[in-house]
């Protein structure tokens, strides 16, 4: 059986995307859609790293965090998006084997990595608006520089387990892969390999990743709901709130996503697609506008950063 799976997996030298099953006449739009998206993630995100580096009012912990996770998100959209556009116009809607090794990696590597992430930027605003006295204390550039870089470790670990389970299967079932990108549920219905190991490993993976970051939001939002409302200026609290929504409407976005994809059973494809887009396009659109535009200290800086180059 092993013999037979190698020669299988030998075989492969690329896959289709078979995307979005639409009409023909359609993927014009569907291009279109996909690169004012990608403009507007670029912009956005470009634009939120740029304003958070040259600014020095914006270098506190809160905005070391921002300008990571707008790094994260312009890089897997990045992994995504650009093979997505050119297969709307390819006939043959093929990537090669070490491109979709390397589209899984990089994918998986940076979205757990921003899930991480989210979670510290939770605790970030738990000990601002918590222990507020002990904030610079305690959020030191050390421990700042620990999380993100604990972000990434663990998105490289992640990524490196879930690839190599995946590419060990044998796909001579089809080379069809029915998505827009190489991921690894749609990998494993082409498989005729036992995916018993995988399904393991995914479910591992999902639960010391999906787990503990929620837990952590939660609680993290649980204190500083508590400590709000027991501030007494409305002011105070309005205050208080707007600096942790944004954060709550990234963190629903994408982690009701991610479950859908990746904790319920995968019976809807179709549907799968369209909760993909959630997180590989849309959450890295929303993250700069809503940060910016509820952000008085990110819309400062960007009137400073335009009127020292009107050209922009």
């Amino acid at each position: 059986m092993s013999e037979r799976g190698t020669d299988n997996h030998s075989e492969v030298t690329d896959f289709i995307l078979v995307g979005f099953r639409v009409r023909s006449e359609l993927h014009i739009l569907l291009f279109l859609l996909f690169l004012l998206v990608y403009s507007m993630i670029l912009l956005g995100n470009v634009g939120m790293m740029t304003i958070i580096m040259t600014d020095p009012r914006l270098n506190t912990p809160m905005y070391f965090f921002l300008g990571n996770l707008s790094f994260i998100d312009l890089f897997y959209s990045s992994v995504i998006a650009p093979k997505a556009m050119i297969n709307f116009w390819s006939e043959s809607k093929s990537i090669s084997f070490a491109g979709c090794v390397t589209q899984l990696f990089l994918f998986a590597l940076f979205i757990v990595a921003e899930a991480f992430l989210l979670a510290a930027m939770a605790y970030d605003r738990f000990i601002a608006i918590c222990n507020p006295l002990l904030y610079s204390v305690q959020m030191t550039a050390r421990l700042c520089m620990q999380l993100v870089a604990g972000s990434y470790l663990c998105g490289s670990v992640s990524s490196i387990l879930l690839t190599s389970v995946t590419f060990t299967l044998s796909f001579c079932a089809s080379r069809a892969i029915d998505h827009f990108y190489c991921d690894y549920r749609p990998l494993q219905r082409i498989s005729c390999s036992d995916l018993y190991f995988l399904k393991v490993v995914s479910f591992f993976l999902c639960s010391i990743i999906i787990l503990p970051t929620i837990i952590v939001i939660i609680v993290s939002y649980m204190y500083i709901v508590s400590t709000v409302l027991k501030i007494r200026s409305t002011e105070g609290r309005k205050k208080a709130f707007s600096t942790c929504s944004s954060h709550l409407g990234v963190v629903s976005v994408l982690y009701g996503a991610v479950i859908f994809m990746y904790v319920i059973p995968d019976r809807f494809p179709e549907l799968s697609k369209v909760a993909s887009l959630c997180y590989t396009l849309v959450t890295p659109m929303l993250n700069p506008l809503i940060y910016s535009l509820r952000n008085k200290d990110v819309k400062e800086a960007l009137k400073k950063l335009l009127k020292k180059n009107p050209i922009l």
